[in-house]
């Protein structure tokens, strides 16, 4: 369960809080009674920001996925300057 940290009590038992993040879950660091950080342990912010899918898995749920796409160049020239 997460546990309220004063800023100075975390200052002063880093290690604590570190052990804590890793067995009890994250660790909240409050400044002046307001929550401001927190502390989590290397697993659960690796589950965080592990996207949920592979990027070859993404293209291939796509709603485009299938869809036959004219992906040449327009070689056109660009709009005429007006002011020309």
């Amino acid at each position: 369960m997460a546990r309220l940290w004063p800023l100075q009590e975390a200052r002063n038992k880093l290690s604590d809080v570190v052990d804590d993040a890793e067995t009890d879950g994250p660790q909240i660091i409050t400044r002046h009674g307001k929550q401001v950080a927190v502390v989590l342990s290397m697993a659960e912010y690796s589950r965080l920001v592990k996207p949920q899918t592979d990027l070859m898995t993404f293209f291939q749920s796509s709603p485009l996925a299938g869809v036959d796409l004219d992906l040449t160049r327009d070689r056109s020239p660009g709009r005429d300057d007006p002011q020309q």
